[in-house]
């Protein structure tokens, strides 16, 4: 199978980018741009929890990705349709209804777009290839997203309007070109009309496996989360950091950080399956998350905060999307529906651990966020621990 392929795991991986790009732009870029068109900033952060809002229930369109034409046609169609109406958002900023609309949906299409992908290069990877394959769609989705934001704000800042959207439009439909070189199983033919049904029993049969349970038990839980990222970056001032120095970390740090974290799970991959790697991972960063306390309250320590739950957040994910693979299997004509239910359910924490970890912050400041999410990251690895050992007795032995 991967003889056929003819490309390099790490361009295929690369491949992940634009779903990354569309959601730098969506949380750095756009804001920026609102915000110069004097939009209230209570408007402007309801209208990004919108726009990034089909993280999580794009799986309602996901079994259509599956039947009657191939993934590779899928992705093709899902990143232009991104593609278009990131460009007419752009170029109608000033209508911010209309402009959430065409983005919810733009963000949308990149969500079918990444499951989509995540479905088709599951089917020509080996067994052995999972774990390198997720780390580079990670370091694809956080280079992608890191690059865009800032190529956004310079060309933003340098050229019209219109060339700015065709620009960044362009830039997001780059993948396709590597597309012929990488084999495309074919599809179901039946038409996804007359499917859906039959479908979502199939989905329904998914969730009927133990270990397809337990994976989702495990994204959904705060385990391995490390939501606290999301909300370390608005706390700069607590730790007496100025507007310039949080920009500067919130960006070049983080995406280094971001790629560093991917790499790390490289590294460690084979020291344990996969599941037990994830808690692992979370244990450890929840224990360096605890540490994190004794800490003084500078500039330095918040670098040293937002950077540390990055690395371990991207190490996490990357682990996340090479357990989706393992579920996955190979030729599984659900492929891209069972890989977009799992990217689905990692969105969930990210969502609910933002108030948990604000809670405790009302409670006692940053020392009570970083113990209300390290806490909870802790009970769940415990809990998730003893039914992961419980199936293991129950279940005959896999290679990951």
């Amino acid at each position: 199978m991967s003889s056929a392929r003819k490309l390099p795991l790490w361009l295929m991986g690369m491949t992940n980018a634009p779903f990354g790009m569309y959601g730098g732009i969506l949380v750095i870029s756009i804001p920026q741009m609102l915000n110069s068109r004097h939009v209230p900033e209570a408007i402007i952060a309801a209208f990004t929890a919108i726009t990034v809002s089909p993280g999580m229930w794009s799986i309602v369109a996901s079994p259509m990705l599956d039947v009657r034409f191939s993934r590779r046609w899928y992705s093709v169609v899902t990143v232009t349709v991104a593609a278009v109406l990131l460009l007419a958002a752009l170029l109608n900023l000033d209508n911010v209804g209309l402009a959430e609309l065409l983005l919810v949906t733009g963000f949308f299409a990149a969500n079918l777009y990444q499951s989509a992908l995540g479905g088709w290069l599951s089917s020509v990877i080996e067994p052995e290839e999972r774990g390198k394959l997720s780390a580079w769609l990670t370091i694809a989705n956080i280079s992608g997203g890191g690059a865009m934001a800032v190529a956004a704000g310079e060309i933003a800042s340098r050229c019209t309007v219109a060339v700015t959207a065709l620009t960044l439009g362009a830039v997001l439909l780059l993948p396709i070109v590597v597309f012929p070189w990488i084999q495309a199983p074919g599809p179901d033919r039946r038409l996804a009309s007359e499917s859906f049904g039959q479908f979502f029993k199939e989905v329904a049969g998914i969730l009927k496996r133990r270990e397809v349970l337990l994976s989702l038990l495990m994204f959904v839980t705060p385990a391995a989360s490390f939501s606290l990222v999301n909300l370390l970056a608005g706390l700069g001032s607590d730790f007496h950091a100025s507007m310039r120095f949080v920009g500067a970390i919130g960006g070049t740090g983080v995406l280094v950080a971001g790629i560093a974290g991917c790499l790390l799970f490289r590294l460690i991959d084979h020291l344990m399956p996969l599941r037990y790697l994830y808690l692992t991972i979370g244990v450890v960063g929840a224990v360096f998350t605890l540490a994190l306390m004794l800490l003084p309250m500078t500039p330095l320590a918040f670098a040293v905060s937002l950077i540390g739950e990055n690395v371990f957040q991207s190490a996490a994910i990357t682990a996340a999307i090479a357990i989706s693979f393992d579920t996955i299997g190979q030729r599984n004509p659900l492929a891209a529906t069972t890989f977009c239910l799992m990217v689905s359910v990692m969105n969930i924490p990210n969502t609910y651990m933002i108030v948990v970890d604000g809670w405790g912050h009302a409670w006692n400041g940053v020392g009570g966020s970083l113990a209300v999410d390290a806490i909870a990251s802790l009970l769940a690895c415990s809990l998730l621990a003893v039914a992961l050992l419980r199936l293991a007795r129950t279940t005959p032995a896999r290679s990951r």
